[in-house]
């Protein structure tokens, strides 16, 4: 059964952290599929770049990746030091460089 994050996750015992994702059905990341012959190799570049972006965001420090067909790896650093020096105004900027808000129609003008 997974265990929740907070479980998981101890700052006081380190702040590295080995991350491993794999994609659904083994469907492929990026590379070339060998049965299809279909590229995929584009992908790496984007989620490179996405990934390196979320890290500038939050106080997370990417100290080793590797992007494999299926899965990606991350060495993570949590900068706890960064994150004491953030006020309130600091994470709602870095939360919406991420994830701009969204117009609603309650905050849409109508004439």
């Amino acid at each position: 059964m997974p265990k929740p994050r907070s479980q998981q996750i101890s700052l006081l015992n380190t702040p590295y952290y080995h991350i491993c994702s794999r994609t659904v059905r083994k469907a492929f990341l990026c590379g070339v599929d060998k049965e299809t012959g279909t590229s995929f190799e584009h992908r790496r570049g984007w989620i490179e770049k996405r990934l390196f972006q979320l890290s500038q965001s939050f106080a997370i420090d990417i100290c080793a990746h590797a992007i494999m067909h299926n899965h990606l790896h991350l060495v993570l650093h949590v900068d706890c030091e960064q994150i004491k020096q953030w006020s309130t105004a600091d994470i709602l900027q870095r939360w919406h460089l991420i994830r701009p808000p969204i117009i609603t129609f309650a905050t849409f003008p109508f004439n």
